[in-house]
């Protein structure tokens, strides 16, 4: 049996273009162009990775393929967010991102398409030029089904361990890491940190934070929260109020909303923030400088970040090369 048949043989249903870059022995923005009938890709190897694409039943998209001549002018923009009664789809994420984007794609004669993975499968999807997405879900699960799309892909969010992609985000790590330091410089001890780690972005907040306060022998507690709203930061807080003594003094939440309802928490308990208990968000939303007491938060510049979605999925549908980016970011020290 050939390596290329042993190859075949490992992949199962869920077939990607990592999947196929891996039998073919090309990387996967050569799987793009060659599905794309690019000509920066030999004929000889279109043929092949064409081939290899059929013969492993992945899903082509037939709209994309028919408009190869020419260009839709369009990209879709996948936002992959569960909205709440506190987490609009009109908050600051989504919506900066979204502003950069459409202000780039606009002046670039190009139009958004905005959409969700639940319909990626429709024409306006599947006849745009590239995706955008804009979060990657738990575990990657939205970025692996975006994937399948065969069209160039761009991701907000952070490099992923399961998933070859290009991404576009805040530099996460630099980020939990500013908040570390930010507890030490308080001369904190004990430290709780609130957030869903199944995320990527969360993942390397989480660690940039824990790995920066182990350099100096402290360790850090975690919470898992059921979403990342104002009650699901309050009530997993609560119930850890409620379980066994409070002795934290550094409280540490992966969004905004999150050290809000934290912060609802502690006062509801007597806690005095800043006095016994610093809390720190992430996102530096609007609302954080209003919030009483005001939040210290770590900004993100996401209409920044949109802008620069944009710019590079047109450089990809142009068949050039781009690479991954990570934008810095900076903690806005406030009340608590």
């Amino acid at each position: 049996m050939s390596q290329q048949q042993k190859a075949i043989k490992k992949i199962d249903t869920g077939r990607t273009m990592e999947d196929l870059a891996e039998i073919a022995g090309v990387s996967t923005i050569t799987v793009s162009r060659a599905l794309r009938n690019s000509p920066l890709v030999t004929e000889k190897t279109r043929e092949k990775i064409q081939k290899i694409a059929e013969a492993q039943g992945y899903r082509l998209n037939l709209s994309a393929r028919n408009l190869r001549l020419r260009s839709s002018y369009s990209i879709a923009v996948v936002v992959e967010m569960t909205p709440a009664k506190d987490r609009p789809m009109s908050g600051s994420y989504p919506l900066e991102l979204l502003g950069g984007i459409t202000q780039e794609l606009t002046s670039a004669g190009y139009s958004a398409v905005l959409t969700s993975k639940q319909l990626i499968n429709t024409s306006p999807v599947q006849g745009a030029d590239g995706i955008i997405l804009l979060g990657q879900g738990s575990h990657g699960e939205a970025l692996k089904e975006i994937q399948t799309c065969g069209l160039p892909l761009l991701v907000w969010g952070a490099p992923h361990k399961d998933f070859s992609c290009i991404v576009v985000g805040s530099d996460n790590y630099a980020g939990g890491a500013s908040v570390a330091e930010h507890f030490l410089t308080l001369d904190r001890k004990k430290f709780l940190f609130i957030g869903d780690t199944n995320h990527a972005e969360i993942e390397q907040r989480y660690l940039g934070f824990t790995e920066n306060l182990m350099k100096s022998n402290y360790e850090v507690d975690r919470l898992q929260p059921t979403a990342f709203t104002f009650e699901a930061g309050y009530d997993c807080l609560m119930q850890k109020l409620k379980q066994t003594p409070f002795n934290y003094d550094g409280v540490f939440a992966a969004s905004d909303l999150l050290a809000m309802g934290a912060l609802r928490a502690l006062t509801e308990q007597g806690l005095e923030v800043p006095r016994q208990v610093s809390v720190v968000g992430y996102d530096d939303i609007p609302s954080a400088a209003s919030f009483v007491p005001a939040l210290t938060s770590v900004h993100q510049y996401l209409h920044d970040g949109g802008v620069l979605l944009a710019k590079k999925i047109l450089a990809l549908v142009r068949g050039e090369d781009v690479e991954s980016e990570m934008l810095p970011t900076l903690l806005v020290k406030r009340q608590t």
